[in-house]
Parts: C-alpha cells; structure tokens; sequence
C-alpha cells in the first residue's frame, strides 16, 4: 500500500542553536531526539581547559571556602600541570585507575583534571564507604594509586584503608592529601613540560577517562565507564542550557565523588569559563547560604532534599541570595511546591530540573530556563542535545504511545562504554541496540517533556492496581504543613502491598495520621490513599541526598510487623 509521508512540522526549542523537526505520525509515540545545530565537542578534557585557560586567565576558576583557597584560571592550570607531572614521574601509565576517596575539596579538582590530562582513569570512590566497599572498588577497578583525605564528617579513613591494604595486590601507592600534597608535588620537576605534552598527544576523546560507581543497593556497586566525549559534551550543553558564561559563579554543595559535583558543576563551569564555588566539604545548608551570599553566587545545585534544607534553615531570611538566577535541581523528583519555593524565595526564576543517570554521563533530559514555570515545575523537560530517548512497555520492549507510562530509555553520545569488567551487567542494561535502558518509568507528553512516575521496582501494585509513588508525594506536597513526603510500598497478604506514607513536618507544624487522611479523602482515589503513616525529622539518605526506599521498606517491615499486621488484615 502506498503511503505518504506527513509534512514535517517545525517547532520551537528553547536551547540555543536547537531545533525541532518532528513528523505528525511519530507524535503518537513516545520517541524524541535533540536535533541541534551546534556540534560536538570533539576534544580531551584538557584540550578544552586549555582553551578555557586562554579565553579567561584572569578570571576566578575556583573557590574553596572551607580550604579558603582560590585560583584564577591560569593559576588552576598552573597546579593542574604540576600534579599532572607529579603522576607521570610516579609512573602512571595511560589507563591505569588513579583513586580519589575524600569529601569536596580543592585538591579534589586538580586531581580531576591532572588525570585527565595524563590519560588516567579516575575512579571516585563515595567518602561514605567502609572497609568492605573500599576493598570491593580497589580491587574490582584494579586502583595503581589511591589518593585520599584524612576521613570523612566522624570517619577515619587510616584504619579502614589499613584493614583491606593487604588485601589489595594492584594497589602500588597510598597518599593522604592532608600529608602528601606538597611531596606529591615536588615530583613534578622530575618530568619535564614536554613529557607531559608528549603523552597528552597521544589520548583520544572516546578514551576511557573516568569510572563512577553506583549505589548498589541489591549487592556490589557497578563501575560505569565513561569517556572524555561522554562527560565533555554532556557538561558542555549543560552549561549551554543554562546559559553560563566567564561571569557566572556557581555554588556547588554537591559531592564531587557523583557525576551531579564532578561533570554538571566542574566540567560545565570550565567547559564555559565560569567559577567554581565549593561552600564546603559536605552539604551543610548554611554554608551554601554563606557562600551565596559571599561569592554573588549566580547558580545552585541540589537534590530537593538540599534545597529543603536550604529554604527550611532558620537563618534563612538573614541572606542575601538576591545574585541567584538558574541552578540545577536533579537526583531525584522534584516536588512542585518545593519548586515553586526555589523559583520565589530563592530569586531562581531559571532554575532548570535535570533527569539522568551515571551511566548516560548523566542528564537526558532538562527543562529550558524561559520553558514555562508550569512545564518546568511538573516535568523534567525535554530531550538533550543529539541524544535520543524513548519510552518502551517494559515487559514488550516496544514504544508506548505518548502519555503511557514505561521505562525511559537513552541513547547517543552519552551512553557509557560499560561497566569495568562486568560485561554480563553491561549487556544487560544496553541493549543490541545501544539503548541504556534506565529502570525508571516515565511518560512524554505531546511537545516531548517527560515526567517521571517513578521506579520500575518502587511502582507499588495493590490488589492489581498500579500506584505510582511519586503522585501521592505530589498531592501530600500541597499541604502547607508538610515539608517533604515519601511514598513506598510495604507488604500485604490480602492486597500484595499496601502504601505507606514518611512525612515530615514544616518547622513548628503539628499532624496527625486522621488529619492526612480526611487530606486526601476524595482527592485522590481510595486505593491510593497510605495505609500506614510515620512521622520522621530525616530520611534514609545517600552521601548524594537521595532518598533510600529501600531502606525506608527494611525499616518499616521491621518496625512494623508487617507481616503480622498483614495476617490480621485477613482473619
């Protein structure tokens, strides 16, 4: 049968030098790609410092507060160059992994860059690990070098490093920063400029150049894989997206360790000639306010936890946060009232809501700073630039119509290279196709902005009812005396699960569990509304910030009895 193709419908992108070609007959599926007109960046890491370096060496780089460190962009590539000599006359080889295991700190970044530069794996290691996961990732990534910090908030790291060393055969070198720095350094006059500059020429842009870790919260964590193009470019359009320049200062309370610090914050701020900001070694909502303040910080990233925790400081009315227009709100959904907040009360009107994950270097998707408050507050925006995205009916693997809800998939130059020496995990999220296939579900509306409903694994099925977490979450939002709410599944004998809500109060505000439930009578349908409530001051969290359901289900199982409270249900 013959069949004529519809004519191409041009729309409007946001997102500087993009636009959008999208055919009538594909709009009913949930498919999309970044079209764009500006290229790739086809370049190492530390070929687009230097370039950086060249157009701004006078301007602020980085800025440590806690350290109380600062350096312009030629004195960064000063150290940077120092360092890098320094692991060449180590005897660092092209892909051996260098570890960095310590908090945000200044020496943090050079280290990022030094490796980069030399044709090193940097492998982050998360500074809340312990013993058995340090072992775990020294031996499993095959570390030559282990740099590290002292400890971490109570945590020495000297006794735990100590416990494994043995235990670790590839490991060849142990520095601590707070000792080592300076000796470290002294080695570079070991090696010249042009020894350094003779193995800079022979790396590539699709090398290996970074390995990050993720949770692994059902066993071991997995290595994911990433190269200089994968995580350039992806810091590149971010900074692009959020339309940085040498002028602008980026506050960054995020860990370095997670690609949230380390690629949307480093990468994009150097990628653009902005300043770095760090207000200290680990989120403390106060300091970020400080440095704000301080710095004439002109964006701000977080997890809504953090920006929470920012917005709900008692001292927060005291700061002038007025130099604040853009940020980046990502790692976990966002609240919509929570959004609102940081758009008024944080002066942020071009805050922008990332989606991604580690092992698609991360962002997929991100709201433009002029798309609409309301697309902006209720979606994660739309696809990226030259990537692709797609939704599939998880169980089929083929594409759902838009407005269905299944699993959010990626691909493009984002997509990692794999999982270090795990091939069976590799092939087991990317598919013959090149899809990173994510675990979260997700739906796309008809102009290409994508919502997440939730985990694969925390969608809650009650007696054969489909319940989405994150809709609950939203409606209890809207409470004016909820600060934050958590929804997760728990078991039950007669329903198979049942919902249960943690939530946690604004400052001064009281509730009880009758009071949310006449809340949500009649506003949200009967099978959605929690069995269960507990009130909580903290969640399980992440070093990132992210929520643990997990964690959040062990404990109320065990809190609970549920099991026993099951079995009752049923008599």
């Amino acid at each position: 049968m013959h069949r004529t193709l519809d004519r191409p419908i041009e729309t409007h992108l946001a997102r500087p030098g993009r636009r959008r070609v999208q055919f009538a007959a594909m709009n009913q599926l949930s498919y999309d790609h970044g079209a764009c007109d500006v290229p790739l960046l086809g370049e190492t890491i530390g070929a687009n410092l230097r370039r950086t370096v060249e157009r701004f060496p006078d301007r602020d780089a980085l800025v440590v507060r806690n350290q109380d460190y600062r350096a312009t962009y030629r004195q960064l590539w000063d150290a940077v160059t120092q360092t890098a000599r320094a692991l060449l006359a180590m005897g660092v080889q092209k892909n051996e992994r260098v570890g960095i295991w310590s908090p945000n700190r200044y020496e943090w970044v050079v280290i990022q860059y030094a490796t980069a530069r030399i044709g090193a794996i940097l492998v982050n290691i998360n500074p809340a690990y312990k013993a058995h996961e340090l072992e775990y990732v020294l031996n499993q990534a095959g570390i030559r070098v282990l740099l590290m910090a002292r400890g971490f908030r109570q945590t020495a790291y000297g006794p735990l490093f100590n416990e494994v060393r043995d235990r670790c055969p590839e490991l060849k070198w142990s520095m601590v920063l707070d000792d080592d720095w300076p000796r470290l350094n002294q080695r570079a006059c070991q090696v010249s400029l042009a020894d350094l500059e003779e193995r800079e020429a022979t790396l590539q842009f699709d090398d290996a150049i970074n390995i990050q870790y993720t949770s692994g919260t059902t066993g071991f964590p997995k290595g994911a894989t990433l190269s200089h193009h994968n995580i350039l470019n992806n810091a590149y359009f971010i900074g692009r997206a959020c339309r940085y320049t040498e002028r602008d200062r980026v506050c960054l309370p995020v860990p370095f360790y997670h690609c949230f610090g380390m690629v949307l914050g480093n990468l994009a701020c150097t990628a653009h000639g902005s300043c770095i900001v760090v207000p200290s070694e680990a989120y403390e909502p106060l300091k970020a306010l400080e440095a704000i303040q301080a710095e004439r910080c002109t964006s701000l990233y977080g997890v809504p936890t953090m920006f929470i925790g920012v917005l709900d400081h008692p001292r927060f009315d005291e700061f002038d946060v007025s130099s604040l227009r853009t940020g980046i709100m990502a790692g976990a959904p966002c609240p919509i009232e929570l959004m609102k907040q940081v758009v008024t009360r944080l002066h942020m009107p071009e805050v922008a809501i990332g989606y991604g994950m580690t092992e698609t270097s991360p962002i997929s998707t991100q709201s433009a700073v002029d798309d609409p408050l309301q697309r902006r507050v209720s979606t994660v925006g739309r696809v990226q630039p030259h990537v692709e995205i797609k939704i599939v009916d998880p169980a089929t693997g083929r594409i759902v119509p838009r407005g269905t809800a299944g699993e959010f998939c990626t691909r493009g130059y984002s997509v990692m290279i794999g999982y270090w020496n795990n091939e069976a995990a590799t092939r087991a999220s990317i598919d013959d196709a090149g899809w990173m296939h994510s675990g979260d579900l997700a739906t796309m509306d008809a102009e290409g902005y994508v919502n997440i409903v939730g985990r694969i694994k925390d969608m809650i099925i009650r007696g054969g009812e489909n319940i989405y977490p994150r809709e609950i979450e939203e409606y209890l939002h809207s409470h004016p005396s909820i600060s934050e709410a958590q929804v997760i599944g728990v078991p039950s004998i007669k329903y198979g699960e049942e919902v249960m809500a943690w939530v946690k109060t604004k400052p001064g505000a009281t509730l009880t569990e009758d009071e949310l439930a006449r809340f949500c009578t009649g506003k949200i349908a009967t099978y959605k509304i929690p069995r269960y409530w507990k009130f909580v001051d903290a969640f399980p969290l992440t070093v990132t910030g992210k929520v643990q359901k997990f964690r959040m289900r062990e404990l109320a199982v065990a809190e609970l009895d549920l099991e026993t409270a099951a079995r009752q249900q049923t008599a």
